[in-house]
């Protein structure tokens, strides 16, 4: 799966109006023993192309996010 497949296969799985953290996208992308972080600049490069196509939103602490900068959530649009 592509980061962008997993970011969406983990918010199907989660209620409406819930958020996903990037790192859960980069486990989900790494092996169970494999190293997460170094999925994590796919993951930012897939959350940026679906926010951008207008399919996911970003957000922080609640307050929405036009683009991502720093620590963000992850949410169906």
């Amino acid at each position: 799966m592509t980061a962008a497949e997993v970011i969406l296969a983990l918010l199907a799985e989660r209620a409406a109006g819930a958020t996903i953290c990037p790192s859960e996208a980069a486990r989900r992308l790494a092996a169970p023993d494999g190293d997460w972080r170094a999925h994590m600049d796919a993951v930012h490069v897939a959350a940026d192309a679906l926010a951008e196509a207008d399919t996911i939103t970003l957000s922080w602490r609640g307050t929405p996010m036009q683009k991502r900068r720093g620590p963000y959530r992850i949410a169906r649009r």
